[in-house]
């Protein structure tokens, strides 16, 4: 199975940063997977977007866009559940 590269836009990059050092952990362990599978189990299409999908990770959400093609998951933003979808 092909491996897909990531790439993690400036701002999901400042969110990961914020987060507490055990939370940022989980977070970077589920990006790493995405690599592998970018549509694990538990992975939701978000509604009005035709290619951003989100994956959860304890209280924060992973918003991400995958490029088949090309094998590449971008990610697009990290962050709580009560704020990522503004």
């Amino acid at each position: 199975m092909a491996r897909y590269r990531l790439e993690i836009s400036r701002t999901a990059e400042k969110q990961l940063r914020k987060l507490a050092a055990k939370d940022r952990e989980e977070v970077v362990e589920a990006l790493l997977s995405l690599g592998v599978d970018p549509h694990p189990p538990g992975s939701r299409k978000l509604s009005g977007y035709t290619d951003v999908f989100r994956i959860r990770v304890g209280l924060y959400r992973v918003l991400y866009s995958v490029e088949g093609r090309r094998l590449i998951v971008i990610i697009l933003k990290i962050g709580h559940r009560k704020d990522v979808y503004r």
